[in-house]
């Protein structure tokens, strides 16, 4: 099968990190850790609850381009011991073959993965503290393959099991969940709704304010998310610009803040109180602090800003992929804060108990749900590297969702307006 692929040797990986300081596209370049492989061997079915699949579209993760440009924090690698990875965990598939065990897909049905494969999947017995306390996205085996071959926490870091920027993956039947005719470009929006939807759910409510940073992906998911959650929240939006300011209100925000400093001043002057500053820091604190900021974001700066808004007793939620960051954590000590992070989404005692990606499946369904849109553009596999480019850029590109399509005979189910991403 055709595939983008990483080699994480050591080697590639330093050659990414030094080059990238020259070029910005060097971990797609010669020498770098991604390649396209024209025949690569397709992942076998692990067992009979097993099932294959086709990739219809693949959403490129802020994870993928932080892999891409190696910045993942080297202490995860201790989960992500896999040397050949298929990117790729935002998945809408076809089902292409079935276990023998499987009575609940047949082939031809679409589905879109829940990626995360915890020690049930993998045919441990009995499990792990973690997925026996219902903490399956937090699963303590990540790194040992058992059943599955694969050496990490989902599809999409281990070649063994496949991921989506490839043609063919396979999948636990009880990853996959049946989207129907559910548009292309909204079932692929599955996993990071769910990342964004159990985010949310972080944080207890304890107030009327809080502050999202960030109008990425999962930023504006999970300020959808809020406002489907508390339609009476005050949702406010810290964004660098228009492209994230108009985005950020049609999915459900408040309103915009400013970056920076200007946004402990714009808080100040719209709700009240008084602002405080500190010797030798340019960022003030905000009296009258808000209950929760939701960083989507998870820069030293933005950090920073999070904890000059909170109130005393608020709480952070550190939103998606992390690396090492310099920070000053005095403010949590001084202020009482709660820090809380999130990376995947897991089962939902505070709603049904159902999976935070089987909501996500039910929202995306439901035309009401703001988030036509936010995929922007749609690149076939021959056009991976502009994708990567375009998804790097972000907003300075008018980016929001960057997703390939893989397989160019399996055709896409609904409406299509995103563009390709220009060379």
């Amino acid at each position: 099968m055709r595939a983008v692929v990483a080699e994480t040797t050591v080697p590639r990986y330093l050659w990414t990190t030094a080059a990238g300081r020259v070029r910005s596209d060097a971990g797609w370049r010669r020498g770098g850790l991604f390649r396209l492989a024209e025949d690569l061997l397709a992942p076998a079915l692990p067992g009979p609850g097993w099932v294959r699949l086709r990739t219809e579209l693949a959403g490129i993760c802020g994870s993928d381009v932080g892999l891409a440009h190696a910045r993942i924090s080297l202490v995860l690698s201790a989960f992500y011991t896999a040397s050949r990875v298929v990117p790729g965990h935002e998945v809408v598939a076809v089902v292409d073959a079935v276990g023998a065990e499987v009575d609940d897909l047949a082939v031809g049905d679409r589905v879109a993965l829940d990626p995360v494969l915890s020690c049930v999947h993998r045919g441990f017995d009995p499990v792990c503290g973690s997925c026996a306390r219902g903490l399956p996205h937090a699963c303590e085996r990540f790194d040992q393959p058992g059943e599955t071959g694969c050496a990490a926490p989902t599809q999409g870091f281990d070649a063994a099991v496949g991921g989506g920027f490839g043609q063919v993956l396979v999948a636990h039947r009880s990853q996959c969940l049946p989207v129907g005719d559910l548009a292309s470009t909204r079932a692929v929006l599955t996993e990071p709704l769910a990342v964004a939807l159990h985010a949310a759910l972080r944080w207890q409510r304890d107030g009327d304010r809080v502050v999202v940073i960030g109008p990425g992906t999962i930023g504006l998911l999970l300020t959808a998310a809020l406002r489907r959650l508390h339609p009476d929240l005050d949702v406010a939006m810290v964004s660098p610009g228009s492209f994230g300011d108009e985005r950020a209100i049609a999915v459900g925000a408040s309103r915009i803040l400013p970056t920076g400093p200007a946004a402990v001043h714009a808080l100040a002057e719209q709700d009240g109180g008084r602002v405080l500053t500190a010797k030798r820091t340019p960022l003030p604190l905000l009296e009258r602090g808000v209950d929760a900021v939701f960083d989507c974001v998870g820069y030293p700066d933005t950090i920073d800003l999070s904890l000059h808004l909170l109130r005393p007793g608020g709480t952070l939620v550190l939103v998606g992929a992390a690396r090492q960051q310099p920070v000053d954590w005095s403010l949590v000590w001084n202020r009482e804060l709660t820090i809380r992070g999130t990376i995947n989404g897991g089962p939902e005692p505070s709603l049904d108990g159902r999976r935070s990606a089987e909501h996500a499946v039910d929202w995306l369904a439901d035309p009401a749900f703001p988030v036509d849109g936010l995929v922007t553009h749609l690149a076939p596999l021959d056009r991976w590297q502009d994708a990567l480019a375009v998804a790097s850029a972000g907003p300075r590109a008018r980016a929001g969702k960057v997703a390939l399509q893989p397989d160019p005979q399996l055709p896409l189910v609904g409406p299509v307006t995103a563009l390709q991403p220009r060379p």
